[in-house]
């Protein structure tokens, strides 16, 4: 099992695009994956107003030859600083840029995003966790190269975390070390058998791994704690939500994670 495509998602209104790439590819590299970058903005929508719908025209027209402008500048920012060595695909569209990337999504393994800031035509990375169908690994902020170096697991015995960890495999494989935690207040024999058997599963692919389990309430900041501590490049987790509405909230843990940008996330939505 291993990586043959990655996809790499450039925010339109971000500036330095190239180290993102740079990161992606390096990922792609280390895995002998082609890489595929894809952008995608959309034009403002018509003002609604008491009397009906006013449509400018003109201002929408400039509004699309500005994106499809962007999108043919950050195909060459794409293809030059992915480097030699690999293979490089590109996709850009005018159009919401989480829908779009959550349907492309289709021709990957692993889609790779930069830290969400909060722009009007940024991607969603919630949306997309729960859309997309695919692992979504957040790189950490000015990330340049992939390190697979030490990667915590942040495990709870859920369908979304059980994914987690089969999709990251081969990362997981990568790394210099492998640490499966798990917060409880309590812990107990079942904890430690739950993280016994992820132990025993990833070793079986060769992963050099080992178990944490820690007591405590706080299972977000225990978890930053510990992936702090071990100097941990990647935190794996599933993303967990308290509604299977499209509303989604998400829970504590996956709200944390996504808030903290010194290391890279890589997640798996329901």
């Amino acid at each position: 099992m291993t990586y043959k495509s990655v996809l790499v998602n450039l925010d339109i209104d971000k500036g330095d695009a190239a180290g993102l790439v740079r990161y992606a590819a390096d990922f792609a590299r280390h895995f002998g994956a082609r890489l595929v970058g894809v952008t995608a903005a959309d034009v403002t929508p018509p003002v609604v107003t008491m009397e009906g719908m006013v449509v400018d025209g003109e201002l929408i027209t400039q509004q699309r030859e500005d994106i499809e402008q962007r999108i043919a500048e950050l195909e060459g920012v794409c293809r030059e600083a992915a480097g030699a060595g690999i293979d490089v695909d590109w996709r850009g569209q005018v159009d919401n840029p989480t829908r779009y990337l959550s349907e492309i999504a289709r021709l990957a393994d692993v889609i790779v995003t930069g830290p969400s800031h909060g722009s009007g035509r940024s991607v969603d990375l919630g949306t997309l966790l729960l859309d997309a169908g695919r692992p979504v690994l957040v790189a950490a902020e000015g990330a340049q190269s992939f390190e697979a170096g030490t990667v915590l697991v942040a495990w709870k015995d859920s369908r979304e975390a059980r994914r987690a960890v089969r999709d990251a495999v081969p990362l997981l494989v990568a790394a210099k070390e492998v640490v499966v935690a798990t917060v409880d207040r309590e812990g107990g024999a079942y904890l430690e058998a739950s993280l016994a058997d992820v132990a025993g599963y990833l070793a079986l692919h060769g992963a050099k791994v080992r178990t944490e389990l820690i007591t405590g309430h706080n299972d977000s900041g225990h978890l930053v704690e510990l992936a702090d501590s071990i100097g941990a490049s990647t935190v794996v987790s599933g993303a967990y939500g308290h509604s299977r509405l499209r509303q989604w909230i998400f829970g504590g843990v996956t709200h944390s994670l996504l808030g903290e940008n010194r290391y890279s996330r890589f997640m798996v939505g329901g």
